[in-house]
């Protein structure tokens, strides 16, 4: 009968300590999850940003420089999708962030093209608060990357592997930069 009570013990404790282990990890897993979450959202909050200051850097430059409507055109136009991305996943933001980019970039190469657009004092003071929106941008997504490189380096290695199949965790997906967009942009008048 001791014996019997000795192996029940035992697998008990085995149970307990399996189940620690089974708890521990999908609580790892759940935490990292929500770090890699909680960091797109301020990638988001420096877009929200962005998305704000780019009505006003129109709006200041509008009237001192029409003949560039196609590139406010593209810029409002990327806006819009990306404010239409919002509902989508976090590829589909990234594509749409994207195309904000390159739309600012060639606003940018213009205003540095024209000296008197960017001595205006109020376009001064907007691309001063762009550029400090996109180093922001810059950190956060630097920072969103780190934190998925920590939850992908759980869910791959061996044992997080095998748990992470089965409580559902799946590797996510690095902020990448578009091809080309090391390039710079190209503007002729």
């Amino acid at each position: 009968m001791k014996r019997i009570w000795i192996a029940l013990g035992a697998i008990i404790l085995i149970l307990l300590i399996f189940g620690g282990v089974f708890v521990s990890y999908y609580n790892s897993f759940v935490t990292k999850d929500q770090a890699v979450e909680s960091q797109w959202a301020q990638v988001e909050t420096q877009y929200q940003r962005r998305f704000d200051l780019i009505p006003n850097l129109v709006a200041a430059t509008k009237g001192i420089f029409k003949q560039e409507k196609e590139v406010f055109g593209k810029l409002a136009e990327a806006r819009t999708r990306y404010a239409g991305a919002g509902g989508k996943n976090v590829d589909e933001q990234v594509k749409a962030a994207n195309q904000v980019e390159s739309a600012l970039a060639r606003l940018l190469v213009i205003l540095e093209n024209y000296p008197n657009l960017r001595s205006s004092e109020s376009v001064q003071q907007l691309m001063v608060q762009l550029e400090g929106t996109e180093n922001r941008i810059s950190v956060e997504r630097r920072r969103y990357n780190e934190k998925v490189r920590d939850f992908n380096t759980s869910v791959k290695r061996f044992p997080g592997r095998l748990f992470a199949g089965i409580f559902g965790f799946s590797e996510r997906a690095f902020f990448k930069s578009v091809s080309g967009a090391g390039e710079a942009p190209k503007v002729e008048f």
